[in-house]
């Protein structure tokens, strides 16, 4: 059993428990310990007493997103932040808002639709997750095509640090790490450099309409056509996605496509004809739904993904290169067949194999392998398939993100390997 006398004496407003091996469970790993900090500063004293331990640390919200990442070899301590859950300020005339790491973004945004704002963030898993859960992996959904991830919302942020220390984005100087902007480096870490305590994000106005433009069964060289005809017109739609189901070849595959607006409602009429009247053009047939039945399409879209067996990797590819992308995913996959839905004008996405688990490593190979792909990384895949190595591939930035961690975690305890960034210290489990 770990010894925490000294943590609980430190003076800290924190809780610890034993863990639940049902509920705390990271894979199939259960943590040695449970840490519930009520403060920033809590968190803070906990990491540090956790360095000087040499213990492994990872940090969770909800625990949403327990299953992503690589599978950690052990868990010494979980770092529970649902107790910081409250929102700090909302600065309504300026459209911004700062909330503590553990809220819900179902609440907050509960909390701000009476002042018709929202932060405009749909990701998969929506209901359950934390502001630093979908800060810490960038979690979004089909309105990034409009607003962006949350390293694109993110303005400032708190971070508790493994020295005991609560630093500031953009005031506090942490170490030697002056001129990176921290709100953005740590967005996408997976919890291995910090542990994110509270963020400042910039808000959008609820929109009074919304409709969306959908067409089915398209083929690829209908896809790009509808690509182009999208990025040439003046049209700023919300969210502009597609959806590949491939079959066993040789069997063609469906293709289909959804573009939303949303703004005043005589904006959201004009553009939603304008877009169906260009498709139409293409000899496309169109389709627009609004209200529940809208609803219910997008619901669909954000389920597509994880609805079927098979590992879910997520990928990226140029915009512009919708056919090459389209190409890549088929010939990889190869006779297994795929499911992706992504984002058609940001060029990424969430691709789910078919077929048998043994057979998913040499796809995802091929998708590394291929030119018109990129930063193809496996979001969910057998327990045995999960190494760093495998999940990972060659992150981006690689060596920036070592020296940060270097920086912000000498000791290298944090995130267990689950992240993009390896633990480099040696330590007794």
């Amino acid at each position: 059993m770990i010894a925490v006398d000294a943590l609980r004496a430190s003076g800290h407003e924190l809780e610890t428990r034993d863990p639940d091996p049902d509920r705390d469970r990271i894979d199939d790993v259960v943590p040695r310990l449970v840490i519930l900090p009520r403060t920033g500063e809590a968190a803070a004293g906990a990491l540090r007493w956790a360095a000087g331990q040499r213990l492994s640390v990872v940090i969770r919200g909800q625990g949403s997103k327990s299953g992503w990442g690589a599978r950690p070899p052990a868990v010494d301590v979980l770092l529970d932040m649902s107790m910081l859950n409250r929102i700090l300020a909302h600065e309504a005339g300026d459209l911004t808002v700062t909330v503590e790491a553990g809220i819900r973004l179902r609440d907050l945004n509960a909390a701000l639709a009476p002042h018709r704002q929202w932060l405009a963030l749909d990701p998969p898993f929506g209901e359950q997750a934390t502001i630093g859960g979908l800060l810490a992996t960038n979690d979004s959904g089909p309105q990034r095509h409009r607003f962006g991830t949350p390293r694109d919302l993110v303005i400032g942020i708190q971070l508790a640090t493994t020295d005991g220390q609560v630093a500031k984005s953009g005031g506090q100087v942490v170490k030697n790490v002056a001129g990176y902007d921290l709100s953005k480096i740590i967005s996408g870490s997976f919890g291995s450099l910090a542990a994110i305590v509270a963020a400042t994000f910039k808000l959008a106005p609820v929109p009074e309409a919304s409709a969306t433009v959908a067409i089915d069964r398209l083929d690829p060289d209908g896809l790009a056509s509808v690509a182009d005809a999208i990025a040439a017109s003046q049209l700023e739609p919300v969210a502009f996605d597609l959806h590949v189901e491939q079959p066993p070849q040789p069997a063609p595959p469906r293709i289909d496509c959804l573009i939303r607006f949303a703004s005043f409602r005589r904006v959201v009429e004009a553009e939603s004809a304008s877009a169906a009247a260009r498709i139409a053009g293409l000899n496309q047939p169109v389709t627009v739904v609004e209200g529940d039945a809208e609803r219910e399409v997008w619901a669909s879209q954000s389920r597509r993904p994880w609805s079927g067996a098979g590992a879910v990797v997520r990928l990226a590819w140029r915009p512009g290169d919708v056919r090459p992308m389209l190409a890549a995913a088929i010939d990889s996959a190869g006779a297994q067949g795929f499911e992706l839905a992504g984002r058609l004008g940001a060029g990424s996405g969430l691709m789910r194999l078919a077929g048998p688990d043994r057979d998913q490593r040499p796809v995802i190979e091929r998708l590394r392998a291929s030119e018109a792909l990129a930063n193809v990384v496996v979001v969910r895949a057998p327990l045995e398939l999960r190494t760093r190595e495998f999940v990972w591939g060659a992150p981006l930035n690689a060596a920036l993100m070592s020296g940060l961690k270097r920086e912000l975690d000498p000791a290298g305890i944090l995130g267990a390997g689950r992240g993009p960034v390896p633990s480099f210290v040696e330590r007794p489990v």
